[in-house]
């Protein structure tokens, strides 16, 4: 079996491995889970991951809970809480925002969904409807806010994760809203200020705001119960050890929720809060995301050998003799230059192009601003610094169109069988892969040209460098994966550090573009691994451009929200 055939099939043997991991782990001890879709606010489409333990049935309803993500996330994303609920015997809607994952937009209406999500969970036959835990990370908190405050009586608890009441996105609470309030606020949390008005998340104990919620004058203990259980009005604190993205991946934060629901919801099949299993989920869809990955590479190789895409073969020339130090320059550069921009091009994307009907996500929106303007720094830099002493296959614009189509076509084809049989997307942590919801389909084309206009400029001014006389393959991708990733290594460690340190990112008012920022990280580490493999077998920079423009705009465009209808 040659090259090709082996990593096209261990691409698909990881998928299955992974995909059947994340599925036993998530349908554990007879847990069913069913993709749900249903009416919400003024008739519009809302989506749903609805976990279903074998104990809920018409004849013996169990406990219920509410489980939403936060902003530019997924139902999946609340996978962890949801897998360990259901294995404790309730039946648990993981829920779609408006305008997130296959919930129609815009974003932010209608109470972020929470309503329509808490009637739906309601509707049930399965659940017992006095007893119904809300349960919301960050912007999904005022989304859970916003479910209890429409319906007061149709909720028993309520767990915020990352969240505060009285916010940009939440409704304000007090002593006795909303009834038997969990706060799940962790020591490293980047909203701290955002959230409890305090400049270092340790210090949410000493919150006015929190204070006024606990009914208390003195700085409020962890894990001390305040209130009654039993009178709707009790209150705790929790503060677990990590961040707020974090929480997604925390035992302690996810033992925490699981506790406050065990001491307030009735039923259910009681476990201890450490006995959790999610986190093998968690490893079943990075095994599946890296297959997919090995898929892409696999197909394309493959593709090459057929008629049509043959001519496209040529092997990859070296750009330069040494490294010198323009080389060493260029190398920098490419790393360092994005990240340096990377704050100032993202806000003046929120500036300069808010969303609309041709453009309607406003974080695509500010990507997409970043990429361009860098696109254009690196044209001006590729004169002076960038140029190749490498012989460049010509361009084949149609069957370089032709072979990328079809090999994201093929990663495509996987992900919808994973989604089929196994009820996954390839993830890991806030790193997600998802299928493309129909309404994004006319979108997901609206941003490929620019967002595939970066990587030809990017892979061109790559190829013109990277790739040293004598280099073994393995060098020349760790070259590319330092211009194109390590920036964003070096950012990440930078930004972190002072939150584990002091307690502050380094920039403490960019927290979302610091959470955002995460995401580059393995995304262009994919991006260089598909840039180096296809230049090797074909000398150009534009199928690799074209493949990764395909594939970075579907990631995009499916995983963040649309605020535009």
């Amino acid at each position: 079996m040659n090259f090709s055939r082996r990593l096209f099939a261990f691409g698909w043997l990881a998928i299955l491995v992974g995909g059947l991991l994340a599925h036993w782990v998530q349908t554990s001890g007879g847990i069913r889970i069913q993709d749900v879709r249903f009416t919400g606010v003024n008739g519009k489409p809302m989506s749903g991951l609805l976990y279903v333990p074998p104990n809920a049935t018409a004849e013996t309803p169990a406990p219920g809970i509410l489980a939403i993500h936060g902003y530019i996330n997924s139902r999946e994303t609340q996978s962890g809480f949801a897998i360990e609920y259901a294995r404790r015997g309730y039946v648990v809607l993981a829920l779609d925002q408006t305008g997130h994952g296959y919930s129609a937009p815009p974003a932010f209406a209608d109470g972020y969904g929470g309503p329509a999500g808490l009637n739906y969970l309601r509707s049930l036959d399965i659940v017992d409807k006095d007893n119904i835990g809300l349960e919301g990370h960050s912007m999904g908190g005022g989304a859970a806010l916003a479910a209890a405050l429409a319906n007061k009586d149709g909720y028993k608890s309520v767990v915020l994760a990352g969240s505060a009441t009285r916010t940009v996105f939440s409704p304000p609470g007090d002593a006795t809203f909303p009834r038997n309030l969990a706060v799940v606020f962790s020591k490293y949390d980047e909203f701290s200020g955002l959230m409890w008005g305090v400049p270092r998340a340790v210090e949410v104990t000493h919150s006015p705001k929190l204070l006024q919620l606990f009914g208390t004058d003195q700085p409020v203990e962890p894990k001390r119960l305040y209130g009654s259980i039993e009178e709707g009005n009790a209150r705790i604190l929790y503060t677990p050890a990590t961040t707020h993205p974090g929480d997604h991946i925390s035992f302690e934060a996810i033992g925490d929720s699981i506790e406050w629901f065990q001491r307030t919801l009735e039923g259910g099949t009681p476990r201890d809060r450490d006995d959790q299993i999610w986190i093998w989920k968690e490893i079943g869809t990075l095994i599946a995301l890296a297959g997919f990955v090995a898929v892409l590479l696999g197909a394309f190789d493959w593709l090459l050998t057929l008629p049509a895409f043959a001519p496209l073969r040529s092997q990859g020339t070296f750009a330069r003799e040494r490294r010198d130090v323009k080389w060493w320059i260029a190398l920098a550069l490419s790393a360092l230059i994005p990240v340096a921009t990377y704050y100032h091009f993202m806000g003046l994307g929120a500036r300069w192009l808010r969303p609309s009907e041709w453009f309607p996500q406003g974080i695509t929106n500010q990507i997409m601003v970043w990429a361009l303007l860098n696109a254009a720094i690196t044209l001006v830099l590729g004169r002076l610094l960038f140029k190749s002493e490498a012989t460049r296959a010509p361009r084949q614009w149609r069957r370089s169109i032709g072979i990328a189509l079809a090999t994201v076509a093929i990663g495509y084809a996987s992900l919808l069988l994973a989604d089929y049989f196994f009820k996954i997307d390839f993830r890991f942590w806030v790193v997600a892969l998802k299928l493309l919801s129909a309404d994004r389909v006319p979108v997901f084309l609206t941003y490929l040209i620019p967002f595939t206009a970066f990587f030809f400029i990017a892979f061109r001014a790559l190829h013109g460098f990277i790739a040293v006389n004598g280099d073994r393959p393995g060098r020349i991708y760790l070259s590319a994966i330092a211009a194109l990733a390590g920036g964003f290594l070096i950012f990440i460690v930078v930004q972190y550090t002072p939150l584990f340190v002091s307690g502050h990112l380094l920039v403490p008012a960019q927290a979302l573009n610091a959470i955002i920022s995460i995401q580059f990280l393995p995304l262009m580490l994919i991006v260089a691994l598909i840039g180096v493999f296809t230049w090797q077998r074909t000398n150009s920079e534009l199928p690799g451009a074209l493949i990764s423009g395909l594939f970075v705009t579907w990631y995009i465009v499916a995983g963040t929200a649309t605020h535009v209808v």
